[in-house]
Parts: C-alpha cells; structure tokens; sequence
C-alpha cells in the first residue's frame, strides 16, 4: 500500500496510528501483538499521548540524554522540526547543570528534571535564553529517556506545565500538539522545506522560499496530502532545473 497517498501532514501531528512490533508494543501498553514484523495499529483513546510523532518513543529516545531526559534538547528540536526556528546558540561559558545537591541535614537529595532546570536558571542569562524553547520540552516530561510513558519523576509527579515565551500555557504533549496544529500553515511549510531539501540534494536558500509558499497553497485543496507535496516539489522549477556539479574526479573521467 501506498501510504503517502492517503496520509496528510497533519497525521504528523496527531495521527491516531502508529507502527509497533511486539517489543515496541509493550513499551506503548498496547496489547495483542506478537512477533518482530512492524504493523499498523489504531491508537485508542487512552494513548492519545502516542499520537503524531511527539508521541514516539524514538525521537523521544534521541533527544534525552544517556540516562536523563534533557527538556533543552527536546525544546531545541521541537523548535526546529516543527516550528522550524532555530533558538539562539549558548554563550560561552555557560556553566554545566548540576543534578545532584543535598538537603539541610547534609543527605543527598534526587532532584527531578524541573528542580535540577529551576536551579541552572539561576543564572539570568539562562534563565532568558532557556525560556524560549525549555516549556516546550518540559511539556514532553511524561516520556522518560527511553520514550516511556511515566507519571512520577523518581519519587515525585511529573510537572510537565509551563509557559510558552508568547504567553500559551502548555501542560503536557496534547497541548504542544495542539499548539502546533493551530499553525499548521507554518508546520506545512517546514514540511515541503524538507522535502525540497531532499529532493534537491541542498539546503533551502531565501530564493526558494516562494517557490515552497507557491507548493503549500497549491496543496490546500488536498489537505496537504504528501503524494500532492511530493507531486508539487518534483514538477518545481528548482526541482527540473536542478543540476548537480561535477567533482574533480567524474570531470578527469569525463575527459
């Protein structure tokens, strides 16, 4: 089956399916599949956290530290991926988040994610450089660093509200979702960026800008199917006109 042909960009986002084998099925509680052969399966209600692709657990996997979650890193990335802003690279210097502190009687205290985060931004530069993208990963803190669903951060709940740096109130993946999804415009054009990436083998420059707004509106009408996007960046100008240079080597070939 062609999946690209019924699949739209929004089911990115909040698609109530996803692809598990067995071993993926039991990390997601979703029971009755056995074997290593991938399927499709629909998500019920009760794992609506697993909708789209902030519900996976790989990327979730990818973005957290060794043995930790990191809400920088999944902030940076849900930025870029998604919104596809880069947020402001670190200064020098910045100090190294401390994880580990003692209480008043000298003991060892475990912090959580936020109570280690809280106290890096201690420093006022942190404090405001972190505030544009750290909420968004803070909201992801219900996937631990392997992608598993979890409500107790070692012995305390999860915090995963916060506020977004223009004001939205986010408490959890559904309400980043679903921030996301009220600028789907914008997701779209990240989409096609992408693609045109791939399809020409470059990076995006302002120059094609308009030619990836141009794919997006054409695409509307379809609900920005990807077989449409697809369609619409090969019949491209970029696209047809697209030549790769030669290396020296296939030049002296050519000779």
């Amino acid at each position: 089956r062609d999946w690209s042909s019924d699949v739209c960009s929004s089911d990115l986002l909040d698609g109530n399916w996803t692809y598990v084998n067995e071993r993926l099925a039991k990390q997601y509680s979703i029971p009755n599949i056995y074997g290593s052969q991938f399927r499709r399966v629909e998500l019920p209600a009760e794992l609506d956290a697993r909708r789209g692709l902030l519900g996976k657990g790989a990327l979730m996997t990818i973005t957290s530290a060794a043995a930790r979650t990191s809400p920088v890193t999944r902030g940076k990335w849900f930025l870029q991926t998604f919104l596809g802003v880069s947020p402001p690279d670190p200064p020098p210097n910045v100090p190294a988040i401390k994880e580990d502190t003692t209480d008043t009687t000298g003991n060892k205290k475990i912090l959580t994610m936020r109570e280690t985060m809280e106290i890096h931004h201690k420093n006022p530069t942190c404090a405001t450089c972190h505030a544009i993208f750290e909420p968004m990963g803070i909201a992801l803190e219900n996937f631990d660093a392997t992608g598993t669903w979890r409500t107790l951060d070692g012995a305390a709940p999860v915090d995963a509200s916060g506020t977004l740096v223009d004001g939205t109130k986010v408490n959890g993946v559904a309400d980043l979702r679903n921030y996301v999804k009220r600028r789907s415009g914008q997701f779209v054009r990240v989409v096609t960026d992408r693609l045109m990436i791939y399809a020409l083998g470059r990076g995006t420059e302002y120059q094609d800008m308009p030619t990836i707004r141009g794919i997006v509106k054409k695409t509307e009408a379809s609900k920005f199917q990807f077989s449409s996007l697809i369609l619409e960046v090969v019949k491209s100008e970029p696209f047809q006109m697209n030549v790769k240079t030669a290396t020296g080597k296939e030049q002296r070939a050519s000779r």
